[in-house]
């Protein structure tokens, strides 16, 4: 396994601890509405307050254009104070003396917000003038926000050319269970994607087709494939301009030795809404018509099959229209099969990705999955294969 730095490796004690999390949690009416990320990070800020280092926290919150009382970091951190149960600090700026003085001001142990880091342009340019006036007040840099890790952004990134770095216990973990499901993972493994479109996953699909067992596809690009092979899919959503896309795909799974598993059944609708009435058809009837929104009763047994087969299951993106009734039955079923077949030990199952975890809460099976990552962006471009800069510069 590639090493990278972690808290284990750091001594905090009297130092001044500089800690990039992910603070950009959903609110509404100045109130955080889910405060799992911020529960995700508690065990970083607890270790290293507990042994005696200060803790002050680097954030982003929105796309702020300079500042912006709207998207201040301030809102975020009565909820944090109330996850971690005790008192957390507030600086107004995250540079220069008001920084400094808020700082200086907290002792070991203590936990202190700096203000959004986007509130400065030299954040995301990763400017050095800025890399350094964050350093300025601190002796250690603590990466533990994977979701922001696929940015070179000053705090995400710069920090750790400039400071010791080091994961926090959730980078950790994320990066520990992403080595397990496809650096070194337990074979054969199994690839789940799904979603609307091929176009956002090309990458990715080249990328798993080189790395996994089996790769199941949903969703409708599952349509563009099945169109590429010459599927009539009636009024489906599908990118017919990437017929040849897909087909090249499928020759390098099969150059690769990786099944493509794709629905050898639909359940179709005739309107785009919510219990629209559903029917499952074969692939050699779908009405000209109507449209595929979930696979079928046959595809679902067939994706049991190959979770059953798999040690290692890798899940990003939905299998149908997920978010209408009846179109979640796959995406349901599918999720419901992985999550037993976790907690019975025979699998270690990795899942990513926005509306693959609304989905698997939706299933109520998030829980059970080996690992969730409820970083989108980053989570997407690992599976892709591309090196994350905020990844990178923890490498021993």
């Amino acid at each position: 396994m590639t090493t990278f730095r972690t808290l284990d490796d750091a001594d905090v004690k009297g130092k001044r601890v500089l800690v990039r999390v992910d603070l950009n949690v959903p609110m509404e009416n100045g109130k955080v509405t889910d405060v799992t990320r911020l529960e995700r990070i508690v065990p970083t800020l607890t270790d290293i307050a507990g042994r005696g280092g200060k803790v002050i926290i680097l954030a982003h919150f929105g796309r702020p254009k300079g500042v912006d009382p709207a998207q201040s970091l301030k809102q975020v951190v009565p909820s944090l104070a109330h996850v971690l149960k005790r008192h957390v600090a507030f600086a107004e700026d995250c540079i220069g003396e008001v920084a400094k003085r808020a700082v200086d001001a907290i002792k070991p142990g203590e936990i202190l917000v700096l203000e959004n880091t986007r509130f400065h342009k030299g954040e995301e340019k990763n400017d050095p003038d800025f890399v350094r006036a964050l350093a300025e007040n601190g002796d250690i840099w603590v990466a533990d926000a994977f979701s922001a890790s696929h940015r070179a952004h000053a705090s995400t990134e710069g920090l750790g050319r400039v400071l010791p770095g080091y994961a926090g216990r959730t980078m950790q973990a994320e990066l520990e269970a992403l080595e397990k499901a496809l650096g070194k993972p337990k074979r054969p493994v199994v690839a789940v994607v799904g979603g609307a479109k091929v176009s956002t996953k090309i990458d990715l699909l080249e990328n798993l087709v080189s790395k996994v067992d089996a790769l199941v596809i949903g969703g409708g690009m599952a349509n563009t494939f099945l169109h590429a092979q010459g599927v009539k899919i009636g009024k489906s959503l599908a990118e017919k301009d990437l017929a040849e896309t897909a087909r090249r795909i499928m020759a390098k799974a099969d150059k690769a030795k990786c099944a493509i598993i794709l629905p050898v059944d639909a359940t179709v609708a005739y309107h785009f809404e919510n219990n629209a009435p559903a029917f499952a058809y074969g692939l050699d009837a779908i009405p000209s018509d109507a449209m595929i929104l979930d696979v079928g009763p046959q595809s679902i047994e067939r994706i049991h099959g190959a979770i059953d087969d798999a040690a290692t299951l890798v899940w990003n993106g939905p299998l149908g229209a997920f978010e209408l009734h009846p179109f979640d039955k796959g995406t349901v079923e599918a999720a419901r099969h992985a999550a037993k077949r976790t907690r019975d030990g025979k699998l270690l199952s990795v899942a990513g990705g926005g509306d693959t975890v609304a989905a698997l809460n939706a299933a109520k099976v998030a829980d059970d999955f080996t690992y969730v990552s409820t970083a989108g962006g980053a989570f997407l471009e690992w599976l892709e294969g591309k090196p994350l800069p905020g990844v990178e510069v923890l490498k021993a």
